[in-house]
């Protein structure tokens, strides 16, 4: 009797963990951000480090 109510509650309790994995992971992948800034390389490179002049010697 208590097998009538066991089986598909523990089916559904599995079927709903794996698709709630499933949308944790899909909003996190979707949500990240995997992307690397543009390096600004407009400056002189002979006077610069990343465009910042360095005064004085080292």
């Amino acid at each position: 009797m208590a097998s009538k109510f066991l089986v598909p509650g523990v089916a559904s309790a599995v079927i709903g963990a794996v698709l709630g994995a499933g949308v944790i992971f899909g909003v996190t992948a979707a949500a990240s951000d995997n992307t690397r800034p543009d390096i600004d390389r407009s400056g002189n490179a002979n006077s610069s480090v990343l465009n910042q002049v360095e005064y004085g010697s080292r």
